[in-house]
């Protein structure tokens, strides 16, 4: 028996080693590539698959194969959000010399990290291939993508029309491959051969690539807090929370998953959520939807991305035609209340604060919970509010008057890098809390210069002042 199991290990780990070889060579052959041919290839792999018609296929199939999410939210993400990341990332000087620092004498070169392996998501199998893809091409790499079993086919299709492009436009089409028939075993595989791991997924995942002894980048947990105060535009506020909690179903990690709303203005914004398509379940409504959406304290697979009618016939109650998203008002973070914490469900736990400052104590309670590091929100005019809960808050992005799931990894609307994969910092568990991009797929050199004239340390009393000087006498 184990040796069966030694050989279906040493099968795997040479049906990888085969890929990574693929890949590598293909790698080798864009290493001294020009950023007008990387910028050309890289356009070709969008274009590949934001054609509108294109599109529109991925989109329908997308849904049809994982059962997450809806037509729309696919539809956006492949044919907007590629886009938008390909826009963002264009004028970028990737290859050479990337940045000059006269008053250092320091000149910055990038060179390729070399294979780049991809957990996808089945909740955003659509685009982030291609974001990650065009980020590895962008920095001279080539990728491995390794996509959620629930989602292999379209990854495939995906990974296909980008190699399909790039082969026309006279690069080697293994500069992306996918996993065609995908398993824990082989995506360990991958992240222990390749140069460097950028994990989206869910926890395991993320920390299986953390000890793959491979350097990972990864994300954390979601599990943004919105809060909207006195000074906010109400029906705004209200469009935006709607639109953010509903986009894809609420397949992003990004989803409002709680909303603070301050006493004063508690009656009137929860009656504009009211009238957006939410529905406020009751105490008994509360326990039934508890049930569904977890099971063993663990999310119900079944309910992620799934539409407010569904889930409310799986929990056994029924609601009004036209409600959109479940409101469950709590007052409580931690494990004693779980809609304190991610639901990756169009459900959103809704709270109240007596001012400002209650709602950045809850806030972090929450995020304590789950979340931390990752993000929140403010409907506010307000900038001493918002600058307070952005000085007060363990978090990486406070997206201001802006729909979250839609805004925290980029958009037109802000100047957040466009992305998929939003680390969380220290907070969050993570290496960075960037918005990863192709920056974070280079290694860079510094070549430094003699300054002209050399630095002097200054003296004792300039150094260390008075005050330090005569405490420590």
């Amino acid at each position: 028996m184990a040796t069966i199991e030694r050989t279906a290990e040493t099968s795997v780990a040479d049906e990888v080693a085969a890929l990574v070889a693929r890949s590598r060579a293909a790698q080798a052959q864009i290493e001294n590539a020009t950023q007008e041919q990387v910028d050309l290839w890289i356009r070709g792999m969008v274009y590949a698959v934001a054609r509108e018609d294109i599109a529109e296929q991925i989109a329908r199939d997308t849904v049809e194969e994982t059962q997450l999410g809806n037509y729309d939210g696919k539809y956006l993400k492949i044919f907007r959000k590629t886009r938008a990341a390909l826009m963002d990332i264009l004028p970028d000087k990737s290859v050479g010399v990337i940045e000059e620092l006269p008053e250092r004498n320091i000149v910055k070169i990038a060179k390729p990290v070399g294979v780049i392996g991809a957990l996808t998501p089945s909740t955003n199998p659509e685009a982030t291939p291609v974001i990650k893809a065009i980020c590895a091409v962008k920095g001279r790499n080539s990728i491995i993508v390794c996509p959620h079993p629930r989602a292999k086919i379209t990854n495939k299709d995906i990974c296909d029309r980008m190699r399909a492009a790039l082969v026309k436009l006279g690069a080697p089409a293994d500069l992306v491959i996918a996993i065609e028939q995908p398993s824990v075993e082989k995506t360990n595989e991958v992240m222990k051969q390749v140069d460097r791991v950028l994990a989206t997924g869910g926890g395991p995942m993320v920390k299986a690539a953390y000890s793959s002894g491979t350097p990972a980048l990864g994300v954390g947990v979601g599990n943004a807090v919105i809060t909207v105060d006195d000074t906010a535009d109400l029906d705004d506020a209200a469009d935006k929370i709607r639109t953010s909690k509903t986009l894809d179903l609420a397949a992003s990690c990004s989803s409002d998953n709680a909303v603070v709303l301050l006493d004063a203005i508690y009656d009137e914004m929860l009656a504009k959520l009211v009238h957006q398509g939410g529905y406020v379940v009751n105490e008994p409504e509360k326990a039934k939807l508890q049930a569904v959406i977890w099971e063993d304290d663990h999310i119900n697979a079944k309910v992620v991305a799934q539409d407010a009618e569904k889930i409310a016939g799986m929990a056994g109650f029924s609601i009004p035609e036209g409600k959109l998203f479940f409101i469950v008002p709590e007052d409580g973070a931690g494990p004693d209340h779980p809609f304190s914490g991610e639901k990756m469900t169009v459900t959103m736990a809704l709270y109240r604060a007596r001012d400002i400052d209650h709602a950045i104590e809850l806030t972090n309670e929450i995020q304590a919970y789950q979340g931390q590091g990752h993000s929140c929100g403010i409907y506010s005019t307000s900038d001493a509010n918002i600058m307070k809960l952005a000085m007060a808050t363990k978090t990486s992005r406070v997206m201001v008057n802006q729909p979250q799931s839609a805004s925290n990894s980029g958009n037109l609307w802000n100047g957040m890098r466009q992305t998929f994969s939003l680390g969380c910092g220290s907070w969050g568990g993570n290496a960075t809390n960037n918005n990863i991009s192709w920056e974070d797929l280079v290694n860079v050199t510094w070549v430094s210069k003699p300054l002209a004239v050399t630095k002097v340390i200054p003296s004792d009393v300039e150094l260390f002042g008075k005050q330090v000087m005569e405490a420590l006498a």
